[in-house]
């Protein structure tokens, strides 16, 4: 890959900030490797995130709707800049309700792209999840 694909990248967008969170969650993963709980996981990762200057929320409250009726609460486990979904697992294996789970997240906050993250696996999965318009 070219330097200038790597750097923009790196820089700006949707896949700048995809980027700079897989890296933030690659580190995590190594210093820590696989084991502990989603909790310590996503503690980790707001340190992390917080050296790297990477705006995010944890736990964030999003209101769950139906038919213009309020019907719940949902906390998602990172919103990154208020544009990437970020769900972390600690599972032998992602399986279809996991991305359902995301996808349903990502309807919720009107954003079109997220992450599903395993941190029980080794190396790292990462996985990018996206709802059709």
């Amino acid at each position: 890959m070219c330097d200038e694909g790597k750097r923009g990248r790196e820089e700006g967008g949707l896949d700048g900030l995809i980027y700079r969170v897989i890296g933030g969650m690659i580190e995590v993963h190594k210093r820590l490797g696989p084991g502990f709980l989603e909790n310590v996981y996503r503690r980790a990762i707001e340190v992390e995130f917080k050296r790297r200057d990477i705006v995010f929320e944890s736990e964030k409250e999003i209101s769950l709707e139906y038919r213009g009726e309020k019907i719940g609460i949902h906390r998602l486990d990172l919103f990154v800049e208020d544009e990437l979904v970020v769900e972390l697992k600690t599972v032998e294996s992602l399986v279809k309700k996991h991305y359902a789970q995301v996808r349903s997240y990502l309807k919720a906050v009107g954003k079109p792209v997220g992450l599903l993250i395993n941190f029980a696996d080794y190396p790292l999965d990462t996985r990018r999840v996206e709802v059709a318009d």
